[in-house]
């Protein structure tokens, strides 16, 4: 069952211990999901601010 979280931070932070981040680009909005061993993490944010947090996440990134 994928779990949403809502703070930017605390993504960041999941993301040390996923295996990669899937980016999915919408008209409205972007959506992060963050696969680890257990669980899929998502984040949706606006795409101006998008940019900004792929770069800082630390793990390998898909484009879908």
């Amino acid at each position: 069952m994928p779990s949403e979280i809502f703070d930017v931070d605390k993504f960041v932070e999941i993301s040390e211990r996923a295996e990669y981040c899937a980016v999915k680009r919408l008209k409205d909005a972007v959506k992060l999901k963050l696969r680890t061993s257990k669980r899929l993490y998502t984040l949706k944010i606006d795409p101006s601010k998008a940019e900004e947090v792929i770069k800082k996440l630390r793990c390998e990134i898909h484009e879908i």
